[in-house]
């Protein structure tokens, strides 16, 4: 995918340098948690946690998602310094859908928790074993969802800056014939894959027991949502559809949904991997079928950027 570099105005405003700043502050609490584990801590870790059972393999994850959440302070700096106006589109896109596929389901299904657990609804399906203490979730996914917010708020300027022209209007303005026969057999095996793992999460969200300890239903719904969100997006920017809705709405729905399904799929595969706790086979393939999904979606995304981008005037 080639996109144009679009003139960006010089300079950084106020309200972006207070973004950065707390986009690089909220990764404080869990980086320092993080590091402390790796030095042998054991802040917040219960004892008989499954954490404690493979030293280096603890060390290893921890080592990654380190090397993660510090990618966000690397995109924060990128998206308002001057040398990350001149950064190749693919080099910032990737690591950005990434980054919202793994901070956009912390950021509705957390407080979704919160709220069921405030009520009384609980989310049922969470494990006897002792995981972390209760504190640092808290911490921890209050951090990510300051995270998401800023690095979200600075990456819609900078894209609506450089890239906006991609996305101007409506969708009924756009060529009805845009979109080739590929892109549209795309978007529709996204959505016959998304079946298998959107029928499991729904059945876990309403009450079906998960043998391997995974059907939080809270958490089912957010997948099912985001599922939904790839899915449609795609098939809006396929075949043209959505009337007077603009643009930037079902492009929106597909990338946002496309990385949290792939990212989140992608990720608890391979989870059980390093812990050696395998998941049962239909629970391997919900997540395999996520990550398939969320693939097919972004493969739309990008074609129809490229065609975008390919009309746009020079």
């Amino acid at each position: 995918m080639t996109i144009s570099t679009a003139s960006v105005p010089a300079g950084v405003s106020a309200r972006r340098r207070s973004l950065r700043l707390v986009a690089v502050v909220a990764c404080v609490p869990y980086l320092s948690l993080k590091l402390a584990w790796i030095g042998g801590s054991h802040l917040g870790i219960p004892d008989g946690s499954p954490l404690l059972r493979h030293r280096l393999t603890m060390v290893l994850a921890n080592g990654l998602t380190v090397l993660m959440d510090a990618a966000v302070v690397v995109l924060a700096l990128l998206l308002t310094r001057p040398w990350g106006r001149r950064v190749p589109a693919r080099l910032l896109a990737v690591p950005m859908w990434l980054a919202v596929g793994l901070l956009a389901p912390i950021m509705v299904g957390f407080p979704l928790q919160l709220v069921l657990e405030g009520t009384g609804g609980g989310g049922g399906g969470a494990s006897d074993k002792p995981f972390l203490d209760d504190w640092v979730f808290g911490v921890v996914y209050g951090g990510f969802i300051v995270q998401g917010l800023a690095l979200g708020a600075l990456f819609a300027g900078y894209a609506r800056e450089r890239w906006g022209h991609l996305w101007r209007g409506r969708m009924r303005e756009l060529p009805a014939g845009g979109a080739g026969r590929a892109q549209r057999r795309t978007a529709v095996t996204a959505g016959l894959v998304a079946l298998l793992p959107g029928a499991v999460r729904l059945l876990r969200a309403c009450g079906a027991a998960a043998p391997d300890g995974s059907g939080d239903r809270s958490l089912q719904c957010v997948y099912v949502l985001f599922l939904v969100a790839a899915v449609i997006g795609a098939g809006q920017l396929a075949f043209r559809r959505g009337g007077a809705l603009p643009v930037a709405v079902p492009l929106s729905l597909a990338w946002t949904g496309s990385g949290a399904v792939a990212c989140w799929g992608g990720w608890m595969s391979l989870a059980t991997l390093v812990s050696g706790d395998r998941p049962t086979p239909l629970t391997g393939l919900t997540y395999a079928g996520q990550m398939i999904t969320g693939l097919l979606v972004a493969g739309v995304i990008a074609r129809f950027l490229t065609d975008r981008t390919a009309k746009a005037p020079r």
